[in-house]
This record gives C-alpha cells, structure tokens and sequence, in this order.
C-alpha cells in the first residue's frame, strides 16, 4: 500500500524548472555544462566598436582643438572664422577622391537635401564652438559643448530613434552629465562682474554648439549611400568654406599665420578636428548617439590635462572630480556593451 502511494505522488509531483546558469547541483551540470571560454574568444559588440571609436577617434583628438585654438588666437589674434575656413579648406581635397572614384561630390541626387543640411549644422556647430574658446575656458566651453550634445542626442533619440537604452546606459548618460555639472557650475557661480556678458555669450555659443553637433549625427546617420563618410565631409568644407570666407572678411580682420607656432596650431586643428569628424560620424551609424555624445566627453578630459599641463592653467578640486565622474560614466557604457554570447560564439567557431 505504501509503495502504491509513494508511486502515485511521484507521478503527480512536478519538479520546478531550474536553470542551469544557477544551478549548483552537479547532477544537473554535469551533462549539459560546457567549459569556460578562453579570454581570447570574448568578443567585442558592433555598439562597442562604435564607442571605442568615438573615443580614441573622435573624443581624443578633438580634446587638443580648443587649446590648440586658444593658443593660436592669443599668439597672433587669429579670429575663429579663419581658423573655420582653414580647416574646411583641407576637406575640399577630398574631391579628387571622389572624382577617382567617380562618385558624385553631393552624393545620390535623393540625397542632397539632407547632405547639404548636415553640413550647415556643421559649419554652426563648429564655429559656435571655435568662438566659445576665444571668450571662455577652453575646458568650460567644451564641457558646455558636450553636455548640451548629450541631453539634446538622448531627447531626439527618445522621440525619433527606434533603439532603446538599456539601465546602464541610462546610468551612463546621467553619470556624465553629473559629471560636466560639477564641472561647469561652479565656474558660472563665480563669474566676474566685468566680463560677465562675454561669458554668458560664451556659454550661450558652446550650448548652441552641442545642440548642433548632436543634430548633425542623428541627421549622418540617416545616410545609407556607400561614399557617405567622404562626401559628406567633402560638403562640409564646401559650404563652411563659402560661408566663412565672406563672414571673416566682413565680420573680422583676417590674420595670416606666419610664425612657426600659429601655422603649427593651425595645421594641427585642421587634421585632428578632421579625425575626429570622421570618427564621431562612423561611430554613430553602429551605436547609439546618444552614447556617442557620452564617449565623446573624453575630450573634455583630455581639453582639461592641456589646459593643466601645457597652458598652465589652473583647474579646480571640482574640475578634477567632474572628469573623474565622466570616465567612470564612460566606463560604465562601454563594459556592457562587450559581447560573450556563447552561442554566437561556437556558431562562429564553427
């Protein structure tokens, strides 16, 4: 009777599922668990590739462009608008690249439109951002620059973007935005009273700057022709270059650069910032921008051990805190973004 009635509950009970990541019982791993990977067989996500190239491509170089603007300006006055039209003057050789390779300078007619809008917020972007480090600190104007980016690429992406964030990407984003804010506020608390109105106006060019920038990622990636990385930077210089060079005849005394220091500031600007154009604008067509705008942040870390080190320009407790707030936010959105997927993996393997 007792084995009748053990045998029924056998039946009738059912054994709650367990999975095997969690389990610890060696019965229920010892067929189905697999060994660990080696280190080398990690990988690295498309997302992730993006980041690291806004990073090391985009947020780096860029970091030296402002100092090096302030530099050339308080050598030999050089006003922004030059240095503008220097830099788009070098894009303008990429036409015989395009020419070589028979590709149309404005890309596919069904495109122009957009090309030619991405080019004049980048030509607004970067001369907002090259006026803002004549008036205010170079490391406050690109903390400004990039904070403004950030909050504007993450309010478009939620309205426009079909991609979502995830927790930590949000806790990046939040991270680093804290970061620029320690940074930021206590410089616009303790304004001077003389030159408050230049640095409000300062201020009010970087915001107006990183709206831009942000803008003109979304609008890149949009593109889906093949030469859209060179065309549109052949554009860029086209338009920045005719808009510029009227702008910096009527509007300030043309400078030309004849010591050693300026012609090397100058020519410096116009590699790095082309770099970093090109690198910020791949980034975004594999991730996020919003969290390209966040990597980006590294320039204002890389703006501030210039500002420290080279101009010997002194940076606040806040200033060192902020940076460290920004990298640990960096930190935080890149390590997610690492893929391990063990099935991918073996189908690769395969």
């Amino acid at each position: 009777m007792a084995d009748e009635v053990l045998d029924s509950m056998s039946c009738t009970m059912k054994i709650p599922y367990q999975d095997p990541r969690w389990s610890t019982s060696d019965t229920n791993t010892s067929s189905t668990s697999l060994p660990p990977l080696p280190w080398w067989k990690y990988r690295l996500s498309d997302s992730m590739k993006g980041l690291l190239v806004a990073l090391f491509g985009g947020g780096v170089p860029a970091g030296f462009v402002g100092p090096f603007s302030h530099i050339a300006n308080s050598t030999s006055q050089m006003p922004s608008l030059e240095i503008l039209f220097f830099r788009c003057f070098l894009h303008l050789f990429f036409a015989f690249w395009l020419r070589w390779k028979k590709v149309p300078l404005f890309g596919p007619p069904d495109v122009w439109k957009r090309v030619l809008l991405h080019a004049v917020v980048n030509v607004i972007s970067i001369g907002c951002a090259y006026s803002s480090y004549m008036v205010v600190p170079t490391s406050n104007a690109a903390t400004v620059r990039k904070s403004s980016s950030t909050v504007s690429s993450t309010l478009i992406a939620l309205f426009i973007d079909k991609d979502k964030l995830t927790g930590y990407n949000w806790l990046g984003l939040l991270g680093s935005t804290v970061g620029l804010l320690i940074i930021i506020v206590p410089g616009l608390m303790k304004l001077d009273e003389k030159t408050r109105i230049y640095d409000i106006l300062g201020y009010i060019l970087a915001t107006m700057g990183g709206l831009a920038l942000a803008l003109g990622l979304v609008i890149f990636r949009t593109f889906d022709f093949k030469s859209k990385l060179v065309t549109t930077i052949f554009v860029f210089g086209a338009v920045g270059s005719v808009c510029s060079t009227p702008a910096m005849w009527l509007l300030q005394n043309p400078v030309i650069p004849q010591d050693p220091l300026t012609l090397s500031c100058v020519l410096a600007i116009s590699v790095l910032a082309m770099i970093s154009f090109l690198c910020a604008s791949y980034a975004v067509t594999i991730s996020h921008p919003a969290l390209v705008c966040a990597v980006l942040h590294s320039e204002v870390v890389v703006t501030m051990s210039v500002q420290y080190y080279v101009l010997r320009e002194t940076v606040s407790p806040f200033d060192v805190v902020g940076a460290g707030v920004v990298i640990g936010s960096i930190a935080v959105i890149t390590a997610q973004n690492v893929s391990c997927n063990r099935g991918d993996l073996l189908t690769q393997g395969q």
